[in-house]
């Protein structure tokens, strides 16, 4: 919670205090703040609040929680935040580099469907999640990731920034196809596959990322495991959390085609009016005036 507050107060500090009058830095709109504090409550819930501990227990939760903190909370930070700030971010000296290449359309789309897959091999989640330091930086990374994959279609900068018209339809389309092979491990596997979830021993480890050491050093070889905290059968539990996530996924995705489409239809209607009206000039100029 206190790190949330700091990133609001930052927020308004840097978009607020640090803008001042200069001309070429955009008032804070009230609907870029209004989502901010959106993004940073979902934040809070995702990672904060009792949503977390369920994430270690039922795996149903873990994919709510890797849903809303890779998915629905980027895009939102990502148009939250005025164009300067963006501008100043992208164009400082040891970053820019690094952005142009990770936001390149199939770069993005490769690369944190590709980390999110690979995290989501049950060797690889089971040792993540006994791991501290690799359970932070694997978030962090994803999240990372998460911001450069949303922001080809999300951003507000001028045209260098942005992908238009077929090519972002079928950047939201890819999208969704490249996230069906970790769904459909999770979803069709014939057993549940991560010990986490499974193994007493191994998931109080795991509850070592949320639940202070001495509260768990007497439950070693208790036989407690999270199957006494639900009625969900391990299997059952999987499934529904890779629906969940894939669900959660095809909502956001098509929101982002319904909104594509209307801004295309616009476009297109405009551009037309402006046809219609210099070939109107043209050819009856006394008429159109």
């Amino acid at each position: 919670m206190i790190f949330v507050l700091l990133l609001i107060v930052a927020y308004f500090f840097v978009t607020v205090k640090l803008r001042g009058n200069a001309p070429d830095r955009e008032a804070l709109k009230p609907k870029q703040a209004i989502l901010f504090i959106i993004a940073m409550t979902l934040l809070y819930v995702t990672k904060g609040s009792p949503v977390d501990l369920m994430a270690h227990i039922m795996f149903t939760f873990h994919m709510f929680q890797m849903a809303f903190l890779y998915l629905v909370i980027p895009p939102i930070l990502i148009v939250s935040i005025p164009n300067w700030v963006w501008k100043e971010l992208i164009h400082s000296k040891w970053f820019h580099p690094i952005f142009k290449f990770m936001t390149k359309p199939l770069i993005a789309l490769l690369v944190f469907n590709g980390i999110f897959s690979i995290y989501h091999i049950p060797v690889v989640m089971d040792a993540v999640k006994m791991n501290i330091f690799l359970h932070a930086g694997y978030t962090i990374l994803l999240f990372i990731l998460a911001l450069f994959l949303w922001w080809p279609i999300t951003n507000k900068l001028d045209e260098g920034y942005q992908i238009h018209g077929l090519k972002k339809v079928g950047y939201i389309l890819a999208d969704g196809i490249l996230l069906l092979p970790a769904c459909g491990m999770i979803i069709f596997a014939p057993t549940a596959i991560y010990a986490t979830y499974t193994d007493g021993e191994m998931w109080l480890k795991a509850m070592e990322l949320c639940v202070p050491t001495s509260t768990l050093s007497g439950l070693a070889g208790s036989g407690l495991s999270p199957e006494l905290f639900t009625n969900v059968a391990p299997k059952v539990d999987q499934q529904l959390g890779g629906v969940i996530m894939k669900v959660i996924q095809e909502i956001v995705l098509g929101y982002m085609l319904v909104k594509v489409f209307f801004a295309w239809y616009e476009k297109e209607k405009l551009e037309g009016e402006e046809i219609n009206k210099a070939a109107l000039l043209q050819h009856h100029p006394k008429h159109a005036e």
